[in-house]
């Protein structure tokens, strides 16, 4: 075996290549214009070939940016103990984990089922919701995205992702995010047993729902004696600014799902934090829902920390969340032809393009000068800006130099 520390990119493409898919390859090679990831620290990536890139992306994982000290200091002091559980006997690190989100979140959910990833957080809530008040029919948002497991993906919007798929998780019914009568109107046709939604829709093109009909929403759902699930997983823990955006807004949420920076942005671990209503079927048959690495010890002993982590740099969000709205409003400013919106909140920021072949472009120039953004993949017009909490204004300012620079190359082919 190769030495990872100093990866070889061509063989590393070759492997990508045969065991994975070409698509992979390829679009890896294009992202790293040839080379590899090699290692990691804060908001810098260090490829194969010597170069540093500015990270603003990771599909929002690195929050507290690469390797932070807190969190790998944390999984090294698990790793020397206890890594993982007999799940016979009790673990106190996931029980210790679940009191401090709960905790965290203000304590009106005290219910907790980690998993690893978010369509495992997903599940597992709608799973409860249709087992407590015996009804089938769940009401999704349209442009919504909450996983690709079979079950999540009836969920997400996207058809895309569905094709050659179905039937997919039946009564799942998808309403317009404007309308605040709804879920009311599907309440008189169907029992309904919850309403999901992402307060903030970040696949679609970071669209922030309005909380007055996420309110109306929840008051009827509740009226109808159906839960109702906030799905943050990209958008909670301060990534949009509040530790939860629904509770923030005053939603009597039955249940707010957590994940990718849960884990520090070093180990994968989700939540889903509900209350006693909710989970009442695992309170009742708790093997009712049971996965091997449910509340791994080395997942969860990072929970803590990264919290704690969190909260630390949660002024410096305020703080770069300022200087990306001004900076994107300066863009959208110079280049009105070529950038037809930007938005966002917190940490989270959508830059929308007069067409996908622009966007595109926009990408190619940002991996050419060394940006690393998400795209969209439910909205092809619209890239993704996603600073970690721990970014200086330095690096903010880089990080709008290299778009700036990125889209006055692209506006000028176009």
């Amino acid at each position: 075996m190769s030495d990872l520390r100093t990866p070889d990119a061509k063989e590393t493409f070759r492997r990508v290549k045969r065991h994975f898919s070409l698509a992979l390859s390829v679009a890896g090679k294009f992202t790293g214009q040839g080379a590899v990831e090699s290692s990691a620290e804060g908001c810098r990536v260090t490829l194969s070939d010597g170069r540093s890139v500015l990270d603003f992306g990771s599909f929002a994982v690195a929050l507290l940016g690469h390797r932070n000290k807190a969190i790998t200091d944390a999984v090294k002091s698990q790793l020397d103990i206890m890594p993982t559980s007999t799940r016979s006997v009790q673990s106190p690190v996931p029980a210790q984990a679940a009191e401090r989100l709960t905790e965290y979140l203000g304590g009106s959910l005290n219910r907790v089922y980690f998993g690893c990833g978010g369509a495992d957080a997903v599940e597992v809530s709608v799973k409860l919701a249709r087992m407590a008040t015996g009804r089938m029919t769940v009401v999704a948002v349209e442009g919504a995205f909450h996983g690709k497991t079979l079950g999540a993906l009836a969920l997400t919007h996207n058809e895309r992702f569905k094709t050659g798929l179905e039937p997919l998780l039946q009564g799942v019914v998808h309403v317009a995010p404007d309308d605040p009568e709804a879920v009311a109107k599907v309440i008189r046709e169907q029992d309904v047993a919850a309403v999901i939604f992402e307060p903030v829709q970040a696949e679609s093109g970071v669209q922030v729902l309005d909380e007055g009909v996420l309110a109306q929403w929840t008051r009827d759902a509740h009226e109808h004696g159906a839960f109702v699930i906030s799905d943050e997983i990209q958008v909670g823990l301060r990534r949009c600014g509040a530790r939860s955006v629904a509770l923030e807004a005053g939603l009597a949420v039955d249940a707010v799902l957590l994940g990718k920076p849960l884990g520090g942005g070093v180990v994968p671990v989700s939540a889903a934090v509900g209350n006693d209503r909710l989970f009442e079927p695992l309170l009742s048959d708790p093997m009712k829902h049971t996965a091997t690495f449910s509340g791994h010890p080395l997942g969860t002993a990072v929970i803590p920390v990264a919290l704690d982590t969190i909260e630390r740099h949660a002024d410096d969000g305020v703080r770069i969340s300022k200087l990306m709205a001004e900076g994107l409003a300066e863009i959208k400013a110079q280049y009105g032809d070529a950038v037809v919106a930007t938005r966002g909140r917190g940490l989270l920021w959508g830059i929308d393009f007069s067409s996908p072949e622009l966007a595109g472009d926009v990408l190619a120039g940002l991996a050419q000068r060394g940006l690393v953004v998400s795209p969209c993949i439910s909205r092809p017009t619209t890239v993704r800006l996603l600073p970690p909490l721990v970014a200086s204004d330095e690096d903010v300012k880089e990080a709008l130099s290299l778009l700036t620079g990125a889209i006055a190359e692209a506006a000028a082919g176009a």
